[in-house]
């Protein structure tokens, strides 16, 4: 599991709660079932109207993805195709053969597999591309959906402020019904508030951090892939994937990757 948006997301939520408790009126003045209903439910409902059922489907997916530790590794990936480019170098492209059943990812391990079976550089680049191109798809996808949702969640907050202040002003002489219509008025916002700024925009943010994290992969993974069917020095493609690296990260997987 990640560790941050474990953290983040139970600090957040532990802090908003301790907030209410220190204001003295206890946190049973918070629960209203019908602002629940207004912006979950109604946010939910306006999502199922703006995208296509298996989509839906999948937020589950889609947030669990959230929570888990990548499985994309910039310097691993690096450090093992120097490796297959100084073995292709020393005894051939067959004799990666051997070693692709120990590839895990599985965009690494086709991309390879093409290499040894003498596929033409150009449809290697193509299919590679195409599959990142399709991954980039997929990823904008679901930003797009916890962005929009993110902005759907504090406007029905706002339905439901607006529909406590009618239920308000309808029944002015009536205290007991000025109390629940301000209540619902004021609980609705602070639903869509923190649905959409504790949860849904943060989930937005991580997915665009991992969508990044995962195109640059890819695109290291096509790099040292065409250049070791090229036969390109080992010494040169070191230089040109550790370019793909955060300047801070290069002179130490340098020094990894020479032994030094």
């Amino acid at each position: 599991m990640d560790l941050a948006s474990i953290v983040g997301i139970g600090l957040g939520f532990g802090l908003i709660l301790m907030s209410m408790v220190l204001g003295g009126a206890g946190l049973s003045i918070y629960v209203d079932i019908p602002s629940v209903l207004m912006v979950i439910g109604g946010s939910f409902a306006a999502m199922l109207l703006s995208n296509p059922l298996p989509r839906m489907l999948g937020i589950a997916k889609l947030i669990n993805h959230i929570f888990k530790v990548p499985n994309y590794e910039l310097e691993k990936t690096i450090s093992t195709l120097v490796n297959f480019s100084e073995r292709a170098r020393r005894e051939g492209l067959l004799a990666l053969e051997d070693d692709i059943e120990e590839v895990e990812d599985e965009f690494l391990k086709n991309g390879i597999q093409m290499v040894v079976d003498g596929t033409d550089p150009e449809i290697i680049k193509t299919i590679l591309y195409n599959d990142l191109t399709q991954l980039e798809e997929r990823h904008a996808i679901g930003i797009k959906l916890m962005g929009d949702w993110g902005s759907l969640a504090p406007a029905f907050g706002m339905i439901g402020t607006l529909a406590g202040l009618i239920a308000m002003l309808s029944n002015l002489d009536d205290p007991d019904a000025i109390g629940s219509g301000m209540a619902m008025a004021l609980i609705t916002t602070m639903y869509g508030s923190i649905m959409a700024n504790m949860m849904l925009i943060p989930f937005k943010n991580k997915l665009q951090d991992r969508d990044q994290e995962e195109r640059l992969t890819r695109e290291i993974m096509i790099e040292g892939i065409l250049s070791i069917q090229a036969g390109d020095n080992p010494n040169i493609l070191k230089y040109k994937l550790v370019s793909f690296l955060d300047p801070q990260k290069r002179q130490s997987m340098m020094e990894e990757l020479t032994g030094e």
